[in-house]
């Protein structure tokens, strides 16, 4: 993932260099700082973004007027610096101002605590101008579409494939394989495109996603590794993944410690990996959508995936940058998204199935029993489950967790394994004193 950094300022090479250097994990191949319309900005990038940050660096230098080009969360125009985030928030964007009132801002939070205290995360769809956030993008219920299911999926189908021979970026690229519908159906996209396909499945022994995993690997024939862990492994790295995500909340970290893990093994194999995260929210996988009546099921899926950059998105970021990876979602591109957004609530939950209409779509492209496949929570299918929870339990009493779940800014921890958390990212982020950029898992 490519890493920026900041101020609204001259002369700023050596603090920029810092950030920078704070956040070098998100690429270690290049990096440049760079002077222009009064800011001092440096960017860094993984090699197989290189050819388009050189080219884009090299244009921006040589040109003083507008240029059509968005790097991940700056742009310029005229004499100004713009900085925005995408529709749905894949890439992370903070800022602030500093002792002086200058503009401030990263990719990171940790990045941004070297040039001040103050952090404020700029929302999805939104631009930062000066320090004004505009919003350019809303998502909203639209004209539904109302062709026959078998016309929805043909389209459906071929929108997923264009994006991602879109979003391959070489002959070798990864997929994360957790053996759901989701991962799968992205994984037989990935795989009719690419020479060399790597998929990478985590789990404890005999966890379902392993199973599955295999399965689908095996049809599409791709180079499958799987990574057995036990409680000891997530153990160790709870401080890592805390650090690179940046969060408490409970069920993100449950999750990102297994995409954690599961993303340093791809690091050894590809610099690139495909994802399949936002198709249950765009398309209803969660089981408790079904009891919320049709009518409703749209603002619901709007109001989760609204949330995404704070939870989902969040946790496939931080865990590939943390080695240097380059992550697609091909459900978060507008072209995917929007089309989705407007398929009619009945033809996502149908006879009880959730995610029907993407079900059917891929009939014949993937096992049978991975299509009827029920979802589970990453960390449900990966055999988690209450492993962590109990851990907690056993080293945190009854007794420090109600002296302690009320947190200074008001917020009540809900478990003590949200407390064990919590005593991780105060290690690491102790100098913050508000965290209202930091979003939490719904209910």
């Amino acid at each position: 993932m490519i890493g920026i950094a900041g101020i609204a300022e001259t002369g700023k090479s050596d603090l920029v260099n810092e950030m920078l250097q704070t956040i070098a994990h998100r690429g270690d191949y290049g990096k440049k700082i760079i002077e222009k319309n009064h800011t001092t900005v440096g960017f860094i990038w993984s090699k197989n973004q290189s050819q388009q940050m050189e080219t884009y660096i090299d244009q921006l230098l040589r040109s003083d007027t507008y240029l059509n080009k968005k790097i991940e969360g700056v742009e310029f125009k005229d004499k100004e610096i713009i900085l925005f985030r995408d529709e749905l928030g894949v890439f992370p964007l903070y800022y602030g101002l500093d002792a002086n009132k200058n503009l401030c801002f990263a990719s990171e939070v940790k990045a941004l605590l070297k040039a001040t205290p103050e952090i404020n995360e700029l929302q999805p769809g939104h631009r930062l101008i000066g320090n004004k956030p505009q919003e350019y993008f809303r998502l909203e219920s639209e004209m539904l579409d109302e062709r026959s299911p078998e016309e929805i999926a043909t389209e459906l189908k071929s929108r997923i494939e264009n994006v991602v021979k879109r979003q391959i970026g070489s002959d070798t690229v990864g997929s994360w394989l957790s053996g759901g519908l989701d991962s799968s159906v992205i994984a037989s996209m990935v795989r009719k495109n690419v020479k060399n396909h790597h998929t990478f499945s985590i789990g404890v022994k005999d966890a379902p996603d392993l199973l599955y995993a295999k399965e689908v690997a095996n049809f599409l024939k791709t180079e499958h590794h799987q990574l057995f862990v036990t409680i000891k492994d997530l153990i160790e790295v709870l401080p890592r993944v805390i650090y690179h995500l940046e969060s408490f909340d409970a069920l993100l970290v449950r999750s990102s410690v297994m995409n954690y893990l599961v993303a340093r093994l791809s690091s050894s194999f590809v610099s690139e990996v495909f994802s399949g995260e936002v198709g249950d929210e765009i398309f209803a996988g969660y089981h408790y959508l079904k009891t919320i009546p049709e009518e409703e099921l749209s603002g619901e899926l709007i109001d989760i995936t609204n949330r995404l950059h704070n939870t989902a998105l969040q946790r496939v970021d931080r865990c590939a940058a943390a080695f240097g990876l380059t992550v697609h979602v091909p459900f978060a591109d507008p072209d995917i998204f929007e089309f989705a957004l407007k398929i009619p609530a009945r033809y996502k939950i149908y006879n009880g199935l959730e995610k029907w209409i993407l079900r059917k779509a891929f009939e014949g492209e993937l096992p049978q029993n991975v299509l009827i496949r029920p979802k589970e929570k990453f960390w449900q299918g990966a055999g988690v489950g209450q492993l962590l929870a109990d851990y907690a339990s056993n080293i945190i009493t009854d007794q420090d967790f109600n002296s302690k779940k009320l947190l200074p800014n008001g917020w009540i921890l809900n478990s003590k394994e949200e407390l064990m958390y919590y005593n991780i990212f105060r290690n690491h982020f102790g100098s913050v004193k508000s965290l209202d950029w930091m979003g939490r898992t719904k209910n």
